[in-house]
């Protein structure tokens, strides 16, 4: 039987740009692990009892500036918890120390003040917590000997970080989102086509715009779930039954002639199937242009 419909690989070439355009459109980002965020207090803490601090407490938010950690050393006054996670929560969000606030303020711009002090403690003592060039997270002290010890400390603890590299259990990575355009993906069902193609193997899912003028063979993905959601159209699809000659075509792959026996349903846009791996299916009838999503999941 000739089969018409233009299969993923093929599609794949004509949009082989597809994939790399739209992850240049986003970055990764590392975050803050809480392993990560308590190294930080460590080592501030240990800052601290080398160089005889009084007390101190040590704050730690992430990258959006909600607390992660906090630690309050012995003696410190009970207000210092409050005001660390301020001046932690203020370094991160403005991406300073705010030592630099502070001075600013005393040079004139009391201004500065005014600004809610939700998110805006313009005290020393706030250090942006940085790796690989990327602002993870923050770290604040209050407490200490003196303002410049308390910053003394966050640099301690914000030093540390630069030291966890690729250390999974301190820092995690946020997969970039993938976008694709109205006309983008009009694009692929015009031709049937990879949309993402699993990053290359970094990711357990594919997805496709797939097209069926004409009926096609049975399939049996031996590793891939797939899960359609129809567009337009309609099919006729047999799931499971035995399937008839056949025969690998590629890793993972098999291909037949028939299905004797199976699950026989009409399927139209709206209608969604999961489809297991190992489970034979067959596109049997194609009414019209036949145009489905199908994320592969391995």
């Amino acid at each position: 039987m000739k089969i018409r419909f233009k299969i993923a690989a093929v599609a794949a070439l004509a949009l082989s740009g597809l994939g790399s355009m739209a992850r240049a459109q986003v970055t990764e980002k590392k975050n803050l692990t809480l392993d990560g965020a308590r190294k930080v207090i460590a080592a501030a803490e240990d800052y601290a009892k080398a160089n005889k601090a009084p007390g101190g407490v040590i704050a730690v938010v992430d990258a959006g500036g909600s607390l992660m950690a906090l630690e309050r050393l012995d003696g410190t006054f009970s207000a210092g918890a409050s005001i660390s996670i301020g001046k932690a929560r203020t370094a991160v969000l403005f991406q300073k120390p705010t030592k630099v606030f502070e001075d600013i303020i005393n040079k004139g711009r009391t201004a500065m003040a005014a600004l809610p002090d939700s998110f805006f403690t313009p005290l020393q003592g706030g250090i942006p917590i940085t790796l690989d060039g990327q602002i993870i997270g923050g770290v604040g002290v209050s407490g200490a000997m003196s303002a410049t010890q308390d910053e003394e400390l966050a640099i301690a603890g914000a030093e540390a970080a630069k030291k966890f590299g690729d250390d999974p259990a301190m820092t995690s990575t946020l997969l970039p989102v993938s976008y694709f355009s109205k006309e983008q993906t009009e694009e692929g069902f015009a031709k049937g086509a990879v949309l993402f193609d699993g990053d290359d193997g970094a990711r357990n899912y594919m997805v496709h715009s797939s097209r069926r003028e004409q009926p096609g063979m049975v399939e049996v993905h031996t590793r891939d779930t797939d899960i359609l959601y129809v567009l337009k159209g309609g099919a006729t699809v047999v799931t499971g039954g035995t399937m008839v000659d056949g025969k690998p075509i590629a890793a993972d792959e098999i291909r037949g002639r028939e299905i004797t026996g199976g699950e026989t349903r009409k399927l139209v846009p709206g209608d969604a199937m999961i489809i297991p791996n190992g489970v034979p299916h067959w596109f049997k009838e194609i009414d019209g242009t036949f145009l489905y999503f199908v994320v592969k999941v391995r």
